[in-house]
């Protein structure tokens, strides 16, 4: 990281990881992140600048083993904890300061970490799709915020329901449509390519549309 912390869109994809795979050590300094995806541990290093070594370790939810980095960056830390983000965060995190332009990188960062897209046939049509956004989080004060500025911002309300042992923010097909090409908003994008792949017939049902994304300049962040 640079001496000075600024915000991009790098940085802000980083901080949907953290936000959902990640951690800050009570020591001050270290920040962890824990992925079964190697590859997105990669990207999560390019994205705040700084390498180091890939470990393992075994999920505390599954006992499965997965990866794991920890970089030490003790002006990452304060300025992480300055904008929302606390050590044991998970059942207590709320909102998080991240500017209105750099939500969609927010956004795939926290779907990439923790989120999903559902994509099944329709029971009652057959020639029709169900597709599903979802954001999930064990703090429901946090996503009652995501809730409110995607809303705020898009026009599009969401629901959150009740999962095993999470909530979850859940976007239907309409709103889907609207909401994906915005956090996917060019093709070289950092995010997990596992899930763009499955989410790609989407991407190309919604190119050509007129989006309104009402202050959004992804272009420039």
């Amino acid at each position: 990281m640079q001496n000075h912390i600024q915000w991009g869109s790098k940085l802000a994809y980083a901080i949907g990881l953290i936000v959902t795979d990640g951690n800050l050590s009570p020591d001050g300094r270290h920040i962890d992140l824990t992925s079964k995806n190697i590859d997105l541990l990669e990207t999560f290093m390019d994205c705040v600048g700084q390498k180091v070594k890939v470990g393992k370790k075994k999920s505390g939810y599954t006992g499965k083993d997965c990866f794991r980095v920890q970089i030490g960056n003790v002006e990452l830390y304060k300025w992480l904890l300055n904008i929302g983000i606390t050590p044991n965060k998970s059942k207590t995190i709320g909102s998080i300061g991240i500017p209105d332009n750099y939500l969609p990188d927010f956004l795939r960062g926290h779907i990439d970490g923790d989120g999903s897209f559902r994509i099944y046939q329709d029971a009652v049509y057959p020639n029709s799709q169900r597709i599903y956004t979802v954001f999930n989080s064990a703090s429901k004060k946090h996503l009652i915020w995501l809730q409110d500025k995607i809303n705020k911002l898009l026009g599009i309300k969401g629901s959150i329901n009740p999962g095993k042992g999470v909530w979850k923010l859940e976007y239907a097909k309409k709103e889907s449509l609207r909401l994906i090409p915005i956090i996917y908003y060019n093709s070289s994008v950092p995010c997990l390519k596992r899930k763009r792949e499955t989410i790609e017939f989407i991407l190309k049902k919604c190119r050509g549309e007129e989006l309104n994304l009402q202050g959004f300049d992804p272009a420039s962040s």
